[in-house]
């Protein structure tokens, strides 16, 4: 018997170091928007503005619009109906099903006909209807609490034990998990240098995504949109400037008083409440490498000139060696720098 090679096709995504694979085309093509922060389906509806990752979600969604269930439930006498499969199964393992099946755990107490799913749900229900007392009890000398749960005990058992440091030589011991962690920030935060520029930082995550600046090719992410040659490095760039260039989504407006600035992204909106709070703390940025300023510049070569105290001014050319392909179904291009002549920064 042939066996059909479709079958075992794997779909894998390109972008590294992603390790996804999936046996159907469209859950690829979902799962690459992930990656580049595009829902490349937009809700037809006039004054809706969600979009989504595949055609089923958008159908999916259209339901909330066009006020059909096509779902409906087949018991005799019921006339709820459901705008998905998933719905009307919830619905009838909930109303019509029958009690020693679907929920196998009753209530002992005289009078009491309560049924439940899980053996934990039913000990619960016993002591808050019955005895009127929680079932799990504090074990602490001197504390009678007492929780409908196990997970809630083993989380009030830390006011008594605390969280002690782990770091070498250190007794102190927090009450809460946040005084724990402002004593581990405060007391024995551990700093990563830089080799290239002697910058320091908090964790090595930091100083990973800071190396990116020291590097000879950087990864830029390019609009997908014809005839546009815009790129960026952040997935987030590219998604604020779909929605706000190419889409004009500004759902996001300043409240304040006369301003009528609208942004495509919340966190824009925040970045610019400092605008009108002048006691808060500005976000300010590390200083940037020249290529990683004209990662959203087009394929043109741009000229920038650096000089120092007590030396002349050497010109530094940059030049964007972008591939003429689109974003979706490919990685993030290369943006090569070359410098015409040697500089020390």
């Amino acid at each position: 018997m042939e066996v059909d090679a479709r079958s075992h096709k794997r779909y894998i995504c390109s972008f590294t170091p992603c390790t996804a694979a999936y046996n159907k085309q469209w859950k690829l093509d979902a799962h690459l928007c992930s990656h580049t922060g595009v829902r490349p389906h937009a809700c037809p509806q006039d004054g809706c503005t969600k979009s989504f990752l595949s055609p089923y979600h958008l159908a999916r969604h259209q339901l909330i619009h066009s006020g059909l269930r096509p779902f409906p439930c087949s018991a005799e006498g019921c006339a709820e109906a459901f705008s998905t499969n998933s719905n009307l199964a919830r619905h009838i393992s909930r109303a019509h099903a029958v009690k020693s099946e679907s929920k196998p755990y009753s209530c002992t107490a005289d009078g009491c006909d309560a049924a439940f799913k899980k053996h934990q749900q039913l000990k619960a229900h016993m002591s808050e209807r019955h005895t009127h007392l929680p079932a799990y009890a504090c074990t602490h000398d001197g504390c009678d609490m007492r929780f409908h749960y196990p997970s809630r005990l083993k989380r009030h058992l830390k006011v008594h034990q605390g969280y002690p440091c782990n770091h070498s030589g250190c007794t102190f011991t927090g009450s809460t998990w946040t005084e724990y962690m402002s004593h581990r920030k405060e007391q024995h935060q551990t700093k990563v240098v830089c080799q290239d520029c002697g910058k320091a930082f908090k964790d090595a995550w930091f100083l990973e995504q800071h190396r990116r600046v020291h590097a000879e090719t950087r990864l830029v992410y390019r609009c997908p949109r014809d005839q546009c040659d815009r790129s960026f490095t952040t997935t987030f760039n590219l998604q604020s400037h779909l929605q706000s260039f190419h889409d004009e989504l500004r759902p996001f407006a300043c409240d304040h008083p006369g301003c009528d600035r609208t942004f495509a992204m919340k966190q824009s909106l925040r970045r610019h409440g400092v605008v009108h709070d002048p006691q808060r703390k500005k976000m300010t940025r590390p200083n940037r490498s020249l290529a990683s300023r004209l990662s959203g510049c087009s394929d043109k070569v741009a000229k920038r000139t650096v000089s120092k105290p007590g030396r002349t001014a050497e010109p530094v050319e940059l030049v964007n060696l972008l591939q003429d392909t689109a974003l979706l179904g490919g990685p993030p291009q290369e943006l090569s720098v070359a410098l015409t002549s040697p500089l020390t920064l």
